[in-house]
């Protein structure tokens, strides 16, 4: 039986949360998970190291740089071939609140 995932801490939901082409029909659509568009925040936005960032999302560099790592590789693959890209989901927290607070989201939306 996996290890079950630790959530992770980001800032706040994405204000937008669906981006694709404006010429022609998406040829169909990826998704990014919150924590994955947290990280895209952190490191390309913010330009912080991925020491910083991780200790911001309580993880460890390791487990941030996969994060960071799919997170590029889906962005890619939607401006690469066209695609929307949807963000939602995951399993993460909001940064400052209590454990009452936490947010696990599976789905889009």
């Amino acid at each position: 039986m996996p290890r079950p995932k630790k959530p992770r801490l980001v800032s706040q939901y994405p204000f937008l949360t669906r981006f694709g082409p404006l010429q022609g029909a998406p040829s169909g659509e990826v998704r990014l998970s919150v924590e994955e568009m947290e990280a895209i925040r952190l490191s390309d936005f913010e330009g912080l190291d991925q020491e910083t960032a991780a200790g911001l999302m309580q993880v460890s560099r390791q487990t941030y740089g996969r994060i960071l790592s799919q997170a590029r590789r889906t962005v890619a693959q939607a401006l690469v071939t066209g695609k929307v890209i949807s963000v939602g989901g995951g399993d993460y927290r909001f940064r400052g609140h209590g454990p009452g607070r936490r947010r696990r989201r599976r789905g889009l939306g």
